[in-house]
């Protein structure tokens, strides 16, 4: 049998795997014909709007993350928290550099796309895709190897691990890193949550912050553009036209991928911390390699995605999402069977005590890694099917705008309400089934395990799933590229038949965002109460201090939500104020003079600014908050957790899948439908469009973050919340 070192090695060459692949889909992309000089001037001016954001928006996050890593160090010194500092630091660079390299090739793909799009459909998508595919690998390979290097790191502290299969954690021994000694039975839970905080951290600015720019540049130039000047989309003459194209790079491709990459890096460490309290060593490789064959079978599964002439380019991306699946179920059942046999006696170490458990059906495992992976899909395929064209729900939402804005904002806002039954449904059942599962598999803790290893089950194909939704952001910009580059209607046509499937993967991959969000919320949870000792209490729902708890957990959401979208309102409101300027002040612009060109660099700056102006109170509010609620009491903390929960899965449903239901019902008739553009019809889905621009591309998915941030915060400062 492997020892944990070669265990951990093979993890970390996985993750290499998945890093070497996405490195040659960037050189490969590169290569590729940028088109001609205006489609990358064009292109230029997005990747500097876009880069530029980022590095302002890195320079404040990194005085928070300055901050935090202080008060760790502090307030934590007895656990370790100088190592654990160290950790969150690092978790936080990891997710930095996945969010720039994947947007440094997302915006050099943008234009060479529109080119291939000259030549033909597949090729475009092939462009399109690979692009995608490399911020999909980074944030997987980034997010193993930062948590198998955290596993290396302690490996080599001397007296970590012992016994026959130099697996087992010895009780009461102490690890020294940089000349600090702390418990080797709790690194797993104490010191390796601080990755994943500091992933949570980037993740938090970035989703907050590239969420009010793409939108506040969204709604200003759909405003004054399409409705007042009756210009198309996309259009030149549109001087916020660029910075709408630097918000879907910054929003959807650093955005998202930080959401994603933060979800899987929690996804494997809450499961890594409750499997080491419960099996020992074994039960924190096991969601580790897990991550492991699912990044190779993601960078396998790249490879199946191939366009064809007169195919849709959707089928060509879901073989490569259910391939990956595939795969990566396959490869985990012998992985479960291989590491959790059956009759295995299995002892970890808790504080100095032994506490020995033994797998009885490790099949039961198994059933709760799929599970959680059916689920994932499951909710994504509800969410397309409540934003998707192709199906009544937005051809309700367009048939109401014959009656105007009025009926159209109700009939998305009941479609989104209804979209959150399937998806709580869906949810309830994997993780009942996957409790039920760990519980047959191993009694007295499996149940609580497998609730985690079904996170992980559902983001282990996490490479193809960004790589998948990074690609419609980038199909977005061809389009917009194709547009203002004065391409003929056929090269459109082509964008927007991939920008029109982005849409929908964007659905999906928000779906599986959520998804994940609650689940890992959920095992950081029971690690919370672990760690507290709530769960040998239980949690009262009478308790004074768990219902005060429990209804500010649930009022959270709202307040961050509403902080979200008036900070879009504000933004959207100095943007069209700055359009209407240039339009009044600019001679020729609005007609489209030849030689007349926009200020596109002063709205690019009014988004840049509002953004990072207006994310962070609602960030600072979602970090403080689990902190001052548990120092007060740690069951009040565990209600707050309960109801912030519940409540933000819910609106996170609700605001995703009501926004792109009314972003579609837009393009439904923009596609000729019900009169078509510059119809009544067509001006009423515009607001409505409008309206959930904040809901699915700001706020709804900025509850992903919220929920899992305070949980993990929750969990990093729980040896400080004493009084329950």
């Amino acid at each position: 049998m492997l020892g944990g070192m070669q265990y951990v090695l093979i993890a970390i060459l996985c993750s290499f795997v998945g890093l070497g692949t996405a490195a040659y889909y960037a050189f490969w992309v590169l290569k590729q014909d940028p088109g001609s000089a205006l489609m990358q001037k064009i292109s230029k001016h997005i990747q500097e709007g876009a880069l530029a954001f980022l590095g302002r928006e890195y320079r404040v996050i990194a005085v928070v993350l300055v901050l935090v890593a202080i008060a760790m160090g502090l307030f934590l010194s007895s656990s370790g928290g100088w190592v654990m500092s160290i950790a969150y630091l690092v978790g936080a660079v990891f997710s930095g550099s996945a969010g720039f390299i994947g947007l440094t090739i997302a915006t050099r793909a943008n234009s060479r796309t529109t080119h291939a799009a000259t030549k033909s459909m597949p090729k475009a998508l092939e462009v399109a895709f690979r692009g995608g595919a490399v911020m999909g690998l980074t944030v997987a390979g980034l997010g193993l190897l930062g948590v198998s290097l955290c596993f290396v790191i302690l490996l080599f502290a001397s007296g970590l691990v012992g016994g026959a299969d130099g697996l087992t954690i010895i009780p009461g021994a102490t690890l020294t890193i940089f000349g600090l000694s702390i418990p080797a039975a709790t690194i797993f839970s104490d010191v390796i949550p601080g990755f994943g905080l500091g992933a949570s951290t980037i993740a938090l600015f970035a989703r907050v912050g590239g969420g009010i720019y793409t939108k506040a540049a969204d709604v200003g130039a759909d405003l004054v553009g399409k409705v007042e000047a009756g210009i198309p989309e996309d259009d030149p003459r549109n001087p916020a036209v660029i910075a709408d194209n630097v918000g879907d790079n910054v929003g959807d491709v650093a955005g998202m991928g930080a959401d994603l990459y933060e979800s899987y890096v929690g996804a494997i460490v809450a499961p890594l911390a409750l499997g080491s309290l419960y099996l020992g060593f074994k039960g924190a490789l096991l969601p580790l390699l897990i991550a492991a064959v699912g990044m190779v079978c993601s960078a396998i599964a790249t490879l199946f995605v191939r366009g064809r002439e007169n195919g849709h380019p959707g089928r060509a991306l879901s073989t490569g999402t259910y391939g990956a699946a595939i795969l990566t179920l396959i490869a985990c059942y012998f992985l479960v069977m291989m590491l959790l046999p059956a009759g295995t006696e299995f002892i970890s170490g808790i504080g100095a005590t032994l506490v020995t458990h033994t797998v009885i059906n490790p099949v039961g495992f198994f059933v709760a890694i799929f599970i959680g992976l059916a689920a994932g899909m499951a909710i994504g395929q509800a969410s397309e099917i409540y934003t998707s064209d192709a199906y009544k729900a937005v051809k309700r939402i367009a048939e109401a705008g014959k009656t105007g804005p009025a009926t159209v904002i109700l009939s998305g806002l009941a479609t989104g309400m209804q979209s959150t039954a399937a998806s709580i449904v869906f949810l309830a059942i994997a993780m009942g089934v996957s409790y039920f599962a760990g519980d047959w598999a191993m009694p007295a803790g499996g149940g609580i395990f497998a609730v985690g290893l079904s996170a992980i089950g559902m983001l282990a194909t996490t490479g193809i799933v960004v790589a998948v939704d990074a690609y419609g952001p980038i199909a977005d910009n061809a389009g917009g590229i194709s547009e203002m580059s004065h391409q003929g209607p056929e090269v459109r046509a082509i964008t927007d038949s991939l920008d029109s499937v982005g849409n929908t993967t964007a659905a999906i991959a928000k779906g599986f965002a959520i998804a994940s969000a609650a689940v890992t919320a959920l095992a950081y949870f029971q690690l919370y109460a672990e760690k507290v000792g709530l769960l040998k209490t239980g949690i009262n729902i009478l308790d004074n201090n768990v219902i005060i708890g429990l209804f500010i957990g649930g009022m959270f959401p709202f307040l961050f939500s509403s902080m979200a979208i008036n900070a879009v309102g504000r933004a959207a409101q100095a943007m069209i104020e700055e359009v209407r300027r240039q339009f009044r002040e600019i001679v020729g612009l609005r007609e489209g003079r030849e030689g007349v060109e926009g200020e596109y660099g002063k709205c690019v700056d009014i988004a840049t600014s509002a953004a990072l102006k207006e994310m962070v109170l609602p960030a600072t509010l979602t970090v403080a908050l689990p902190i001052l609620m548990g120092l007060w009491s740690a069951r009040a903390l565990g209600g707050f957790l309960a109801g912030s929960l519940v409540v933000g899965f819910l609106l996170a449903i609700f605001m995703a899948n009501a926004g792109g239901a009314w972003d579609n019902a837009k393009k439904y008739v923009e596609g000729g439908e019900l009169g078509g553009k510059g119809s009544d019809t067509h001006h009423a889905t515009v607001v409505g469009d409008t309206v959930g621009d904040p809901f699915k591309d700001t706020a709804g998915p900025s509850m992903n973050i919220l929920i899992k941030v305070m949980s993990v915060i929750a969990v990093v400062f729980a040896p400080l919340f004493t009084r329950l």
